[in-house]
């Protein structure tokens, strides 16, 4: 009886089954190739002329350090107190939950969220809507250096908001983060299947945040819907070998 069911619609073969099919090991597929030092693509971001670089302070890790506790209170949290600024210090707790370094072993630099190969593809780039001791706009955060480049200045939450589909809480969240891929960092090691590692250190990285959002009392929401070119654009990115591929915002709750 069951034979004659039919598929759903969202079960039809599209571009995702041939993103899992090709990207899939086999004996035939993995391997064959070794790898090229002298191409090691570099590991850190730099701009040659942001408009500013600003030192951010060290983390205090303040509010409560219990992490279960926070795991156990983590939720997507969507309405902010859109008057009152996040500090930078909080700001600063936050980036360093994301991706700060945690040890260094001679050139090799642990962070706080995994990453397949240690190869590192995400970049952050930030929206400065209300944060003590940054001007409004874009900027880029270095982990190496811990500090932000300011990359463009004005307002662009309402842009923003705009290019996630609409969603509201990008133009009142007091800082949004917003997370690309450098795509040479992890195919130059896993060709095809890189694509499959970068979603997962994305994820990695936001539930990162939103514990330490927990953790300060702050709120923190994840979003995947946005349209790709457009948010490439107001970054600043070509979307080809670097592109947008994940955001969150963060505020007062």
């Amino acid at each position: 009886m069951g034979q004659n069911k039919k598929e759903p619609d969202f079960m039809k073969p599209g571009v995702g089954n041939r993103f899992q099919e090709e990207t899939k090991y086999t004996p035939e597929r993995i391997g064959g190739y070794s790898l090229d030092w002298q191409t090691f693509p570099d590991s850190f971001k730099d701009y040659d002329n942001p408009l500013a670089v600003i030192p951010l302070p060290q983390p205090g890790f303040a509010g409560d350090p219990d992490i279960w506790k926070a795991m156990h209170k983590r939720r997507s949290r969507r309405a902010y107190r859109s008057g009152e600024p996040l500090t930078l210090g909080e700001l600063s707790e936050l980036l360093w939950a994301t991706q700060g370094i945690t040890e260094k072993h001679g050139e090799t630099l642990f962070r706080t969220a995994p990453s397949a190969g240690g190869l590192f593809p995400i970049e952050t780039y930030l929206n400065s809507r209300l944060v003590e001791g940054l001007e409004e706009g874009v900027y880029h955060f270095r982990p190496r250096k811990f500090d932000l480049e300011f990359l463009k200045k004005g307002k662009f939450s309402r842009f923003l908001a705009e290019a996630a589909l609409g969603q509201g809480i990008v133009a009142t969240a007091q800082v949004t983060f917003i997370w690309s891929a450098v795509l040479a960092r992890s195919k130059w090691k896993y060709r095809q299947r890189a694509y499959r590692y970068i979603y997962l250190d994305a994820g990695h990285i936001c539930q990162n945040l939103y514990l330490a959002a927990e953790a300060l009392g702050l709120g923190a929401c994840a979003i995947g819907a946005f349209f790709d070119d457009d948010m490439n654009e107001i970054i600043g990115l070509d979307g080809i070998d670097e592109t947008i591929i994940y955001m969150a915002t963060a505020g007062k709750l």
